[in-house]
């Protein structure tokens, strides 16, 4: 039986702020803490990239706090990009001024979402996880957001590791804060059926992209085609695409 062809998305769309330059982290910072800005006009030019694909997942998506106007942010783009299933995983938040969250938008009903909370050396991080099938050859899909250390990101990815263990039909996404060849990346590639990409697709800064930190990583039981960074709205990163071949009994 031919396999199910999904599009994946994974962006980083710090929570619908503008970032243009580096210079716009100082004088923009207002924008990280108020809901002033066209933040609105972002999640729409975000929602409507994110409705050309099947599963999409965020990292930095306000879950409702003072710099989102309260707005749940995951469930507005699910709203406006025509996805019926939701999932959000707050991890941060600072008062009720801002706050984090990884989020995951679906056309495909999953059969279970969790999340877990990462280790690290500051609290707040997690990875959140859905699966898509039933037994061990389902398909799952895991969002997270690592952190800036290497340190914590080794305990992260050893994690990581251990949730995806043997999975021939894993599907890791988000922003890894690092390139493919990292050596705290090994332990992943050591430990799960994960691949490393063919190649390295640039994603951050946006407006001069030179480091390849975001990723879609899949197993080997899965094929990804067509890897290409694409605008997130103002974001800081480009968000990455990618078509995945997914087997039928996979799903089931």
């Amino acid at each position: 039986m031919n396999p199910r062809r999904l599009r994946l998305l994974s962006a980083n769309i710090q929570a619908g702020s503008s970032t243009r330059r580096y210079s716009d982290y100082a004088t923009r910072s207002w924008s990280h803490v108020l809901p002033a800005g066209n933040k609105r006009g972002s999640l729409d030019a975000i929602a409507q990239l994110a409705g050309e694909h099947d599963i999409v997942g965020l990292n930095e998506s306000d879950p409702g706090s003072l710099r989102s106007g309260f707005t749940n942010q995951t469930h507005y783009l699910a709203q406006a990009g025509g996805f019926d299933y939701w999932s959000h995983q707050p991890n941060r938040r600072v008062a009720n001024v801002a706050s984090s969250a990884n989020g995951l938008l679906s056309r495909l009903e999953p059969r279970e979402v969790i999340d877990h909370p990462l280790p690290g050396r500051v609290r707040g991080r997690g990875v959140l996880m859905a699966r898509f099938g039933d037994g061990d050859d389902a398909l799952t899909v895991a969002v997270a957001h690592l952190s800036l250390g290497a340190g914590s990101r080794a305990s992260q990815l050893a994690f990581i590791a251990e949730l995806l263990h043997d999975h021939p039909h894993a599907v890791l996404m988000g922003d890894f804060n690092c390139p493919i060849d990292r050596p705290e990346m090994s332990t992943l590639f050591q430990r799960t059926r994960l691949q490393p990409p063919s190649f390295n697709v640039p994603t951050f800064p946006s407006w001069r992209p030179q480091r390849a930190i975001d990723h879609i990583l899949i197993g080997d039981g899965l094929s990804g085609f067509n890897a290409r960074a694409v605008p997130a709205a103002q974001s800081d990163h480009l968000a990455l695409s990618l078509e995945l071949d997914v087997p039928d009994h996979a799903l089931r």
